[in-house]
């Protein structure tokens, strides 16, 4: 990141009334910060714009542009045209494999860094959606925005290689770090344990959660800060209140699911397969910057998510 952790007057007044954000690559959380933007006009008119390859699915009142995010002279013509204040990057991988996060990651990435120094028209930020599997960590240590990364999965690689890409980008960027994304149309761990089966609780194995609308609440509060001239870091951290076994979280959710796991059901998800993580996520950081969260833990934000599935 260049500047986005000093305040810039020339941006400030630039943006003073009015903010024209690209969410590029969106999807679930580009599409619900919108929507948050879109509700909260009381100090900045918010002009959101989607861009994704195939458009057919946004809804029909959210302005949407065509095009693939990789396409960097594609992204200057636009960039030059729009006059884009600021780009929003939420990518999701073609392919859960090495190539799929090169071709979407590393790719959209290296698309930015060409455009933003073709086009004459360069946004004042950049905010890149990256995750906590770039730390390594896997016995229960905690992590936070100084921990050293060294990732051993080809996710974590990749997702860090695009980070420092953005990272020396010539204008102000930041980066922030979701964990475990979970919130509605994201049932898998609900799915699991109404099948009746929860990991073990010992060893003890540590997870980290944040709920899809805090997920775009954090874009939106970074958003509005940098609108504000106020200073932000380079990298967030961005997770729930609470790291939790995950024995703990399965064993909640069975008791709100009225779920009976006996003892012969326990563990067959943890000899299944490895698991990967076991780090407790800091969110010191961002709390310090005055976010607060809709959903603290998960039990609030599994609540909220149980009685929409119940309606």
């Amino acid at each position: 990141m260049n500047s986005s952790g000093q305040n810039n007057s020339e941006n400030k007044s630039k943006m003073e009334s009015s903010l024209k954000v690209l969410f590029a690559g969106c999807g679930d959380i580009g599409l619900r910060t919108i929507r948050r933007l879109q509700s909260h006009q009381e100090t900045f008119v918010w002009q959101a714009l989607a861009m994704r390859r195939h458009i057919g699915g946004l809804p029909s009142d959210v302005e949407a542009v065509a095009g693939d995010f990789r396409d960097a002279d594609g992204l200057v013509r636009l960039l030059d045209s729009s006059r884009i204040d600021a780009l929003v990057i939420t990518l999701t991988p073609d392919h859960m494999s090495d190539g799929g996060y090169r071709d979407s990651y590393v790719a959209g990435a290296q698309a930015v860094q060409l455009a933003i120094a073709q086009t004459t028209q360069p946004p004042s930020l950049v905010v890149w959606v990256s995750s906590s599997g770039v730390y390594g960590q896997s016995s229960g240590e905690w992590v936070d925005e100084l921990t050293e990364t060294s990732p051993t999965s080809f996710r974590g690689k990749r997702l860090l290689e695009a980070e420092k890409i953005i990272d020396d980008l010539p204008i102000a960027s930041v980066v922030v770090r979701f964990s475990g994304i979970y919130g509605p149309g994201r049932s898998g761990l609900i799915n699991q344990v109404r099948r009746g089966s929860i990991v073990s609780s010992e060893p003890v194995h540590w997870t980290n959660r944040v709920h899809s609308e805090d997920c775009a609440g954090i874009i939106a509060h970074l958003l509005d800060r940098y609108c504000r001239g106020e200073s932000l870091e380079a990298l967030y951290l961005a997770t729930d209140n609470e790291p939790v076994p995950a024995y703990e979280i399965q064993s909640w959710l069975a008791g709100q699911l009225g779920v009976d796991v006996g003892a012969d059901s326990s563990g067959q998800e943890a000899q299944a397969a490895p698991r990967p993580g076991n780090r407790r996520c800091s969110n010191r950081r961002l709390r310090d910057s005055g976010y607060q969260f809709l959903f603290p833990t998960f039990r609030e934000g599994y609540q909220a998510v149980l009685g929409e599935l119940s309606e």
